[in-house]
């Protein structure tokens, strides 16, 4: 086996959040804001390099873990902004900077009382395929992650045959797989994919999946998606969800192969699963001794009470990396859960998705203290 010189790669879509700061007050439904020809006065805006890549990639980077970064941005101004952030983390060195498409951006309305609404330009995000990623990099890293096939149209073409390439790829080279999902478009085209059948297809290449838990439903099962969102009634889905609603999920992707699942269910918690203990033995010897007593585990982690909520945006992203880094340093699946719903707490409490983090001892001096749940 090669020896591991890097943590972890992070692949996948890369993007400039744009997000407005409403000083509206709290609100049920954005049409009590957004009313034609109404002038909305705002606050200031907050711009920071967002997506998978910048979320999980620096938030893990800011936790100590020695990562590279992998996505495409383009030769403009907003390129120029999101490779400048990274650089305060990491080299830069493994991006894409495309001649032919623009730097994908989001820009992400999040007022008080609602779940956020993104207006979303993919730019080279769409053109992303298996020849992009570096392998003899990631060849020297312990741990492939990658986020958001769902935005990136050459991931889900095709009953996703690039996206399952990648993995096939990656883990043949002896590497810890990662996946993460995003939200769907109903009427889109990626709407239509089978991504049942593709996660069926990815799984047996995949040692670790972090969906949220409205993505995962719409991917598995549709009317129940449907009879979480009237359950809902226009508000934030996870809010109503319990712990027999998500379990069948997380039971169809053991069925699956899956190893382990850390299931996102907003200001919920977090669901966690995994596989017998004989199908763990499968992650990789480096992780062996990691999961070794982690088979057949069942447990939700209620999630802990932020001080104040400003915008959820890379809340799952960074709870995520949290949860991949703790795993890196070899913490017990429960504390690899607590971090991971700390951060998302943490996360929460600023606008960006790295303001608010805190390192792994500063957490664990607020859960040792009694920090309150939800």
């Amino acid at each position: 086996m090669q020896k591991k010189t890097l943590e972890a790669v992070v692949a996948g879509l890369t993007c400039l959040d744009f997000t407005p700061v409403f000083i509206t007050p709290e609100v049920e439904e954005i049409g009590q804001i957004l009313i034609p020809s109404k002038t909305v006065f705002m606050g200031n805006a907050d711009i920071h390099a967002g997506g998978c890549v910048s979320n999980t990639g620096l938030a893990m980077c800011k936790f100590g873990v020695n990562a590279r970064l992998m996505g495409k941005v383009g030769d403009d101004d907003l390129g120029k902004i999101v490779l400048q952030q990274y650089s305060n983390y990491t080299t830069t060195e493994n991006m894409i900077i495309s001649q032919k498409e623009g730097t994908a951006y989001s820009v992400v309305l999040a007022p008080a009382g609602i779940d956020r609404i993104f207006l979303h330009y993919p730019g080279g995000n769409d053109t992303f395929g298996p020849e992009d990623i570096d392998y003899e990099l990631v060849e020297k890293a312990r741990l492939f992650h990658f986020g958001y096939p769902p935005a990136m149209y050459r991931m889900y073409k095709e009953d996703g045959r690039e996206l399952i390439e990648i993995f096939k790829r990656v883990k043949a080279l002896n590497v810890v797989t990662s996946l993460d999902t995003c939200g769907i478009d109903e009427r889109a085209e990626v709407g239509q994919a089978d991504w049942q059948k593709i996660l069926k297809n990815v799984m047996p290449y995949l040692d670790i999946f972090v969906p949220s838990a409205e993505e995962l439903c719409y991917m598995l099962d549709k009317d129940r998606f449907k009879e979480w969102k009237q359950r809902a009634g226009g508000k934030d889905m996870a809010s109503v969800l319990n712990t027999s609603d998500v379990k069948p999920l997380a039971d169809t992707l053991l069925s699956f192969g899956a190893k382990i699942i850390l299931i996102k269910c907003g200001s919920a918690g977090l669901y966690f699963a995994t596989n017998t203990q004989e199908v763990l033995d499968g992650i990789g010897e480096d992780f062996l001794p990691i999961v070794n007593g982690w088979g057949s585990i069942s447990h939700f982690a209620r999630s802990f009470k932020p001080r104040k909520v400003l915008s959820a945006t890379g809340a799952g992203d960074t709870c995520i990396a949290a949860f991949l880094t703790a795993i890196l340093k070899g913490y017990p699946w429960e504390k690899c859960v607590d971090f991971a719903a700390a951060s998302g707490a943490s996360c929460v409490e600023t606008y960006d998705a790295l303001g608010g983090l805190l390192s792994f001892e500063e957490l664990e001096r607020k859960i040792e203290a009694g920090w309150e749940r939800n």
